[in-house]
């Protein structure tokens, strides 16, 4: 099952995408998706639903966020080998844990905003995991009964505020806008095997990245089992889980980023695609939809 959130931001209203690709609006059973329905019966009650009893959503609209209400968003880094290399960092014994800011969650075809004073923002296509039922000291074993399914994650980077101002990453992977996610939220059941997706991203119509989830470091099950031992995950938390080889800092002979105009697209097999036009930093409100 693939749910989604649609409409104007700030208004979006609950749907699922039905086997033809079409849109169908969910709001006559659920105000919403939410993390409430990620686990117990409400996974259940929607799969129940016959799509084609759904009404049909004319047009083209926006996506927004396939979930709201996520409370935590944490990331993986270093998790495939070739990027380690071309970030030149040492392969990580145990998974590196940062977290991005729930405020820069963005619709999966909003616009990336470059923030105040960056040089270099940049890109990184990534699987993200959505948590279905609370998780702690989970073993390997049974770490995927706790995820509800999977996102496409754009993990929007400042590599300068991230490694070169102090401190953690998280300074680097906050800013807003960093975070688009969906279009679809894909439930785990409808994944055959989270391990042998392939992944892309291109930029201004150039491939800059190829992977597929096979060759991460450290696979889902692996990822969330870990993060459990350190924090309770619950439903709705995102766990974004590293990027391939390909990204602005890795580029040769030298690095380059993102500026305003510059169109990212990327996708993941299954999990759909996501398209954001680059602009400049300007004063916003900022509304989390």
């Amino acid at each position: 099952m693939k749910l989604l959130r649609y409409g104007p931001k700030g208004a979006e209203k609950p749907g699922l995408l039905d086997a033809d690709g079409t849109i169908r609006d969910l709001s006559g059973h659920v105000a919403d998706i939410t993390p409430d329905l990620l686990h117990g019966e409400g996974l259940a009650r929607l799969k129940a639903i016959d799509p084609t009893a759904l009404p049909v959503v004319e047009g083209s609209p926006r996506y927004g966020l396939p979930l709201k209400g996520s409370r935590k968003f944490i990331a993986i880094g270093l998790n495939f080998a070739d990027h380690a290399a071309e970030s030149n960092l040492p392969i990580p014994a145990e998974p590196v844990v940062f977290m991005k800011a729930i405020s820069c969650l963005n619709g999966p075809n909003d616009d990336v905003m470059i923030p105040r004073g960056s040089e270099k923002t940049d890109w990184e296509v990534e699987l993200g995991i959505v948590i279905g039922k609370p998780a702690s000291y989970v073993d390997e074993a049974d770490a995927l009964d706790h995820v509800a399914g999977y996102v496409l994650v754009n993990d929007v980077s400042e590599r300068a505020f991230q490694t070169e101002r102090g401190g953690t990453w998280d300074k680097g992977k906050g800013c807003d806008t960093f975070g688009p996610v969906g279009p679809w939220l894909v439930t785990a059941d409808d994944v055959d095997d989270v391990q042998n997706l392939d992944m892309w991203l291109d930029l201004n119509g150039k491939r800059m990245q190829t992977g597929n989830t096979r060759t991460m470091i450290f696979g889902v099950a692996e990822i969330v089992s870990y993060v459990s031992q350190f924090m309770t995950l619950e439903p709705g938390d995102l766990i974004t889980t590293g990027t391939p080889p390909g990204v602005g800092l890795g580029q040769k002979p030298q690095p380059f980023y993102l500026k305003p105009g510059d169109v990212i697209r990327l996708g993941i097999q299954g999990l759909g695609e996501q398209s954001q036009t680059v602009v400049p930093w300007h004063a916003a409100s900022g509304e989390v939809a």
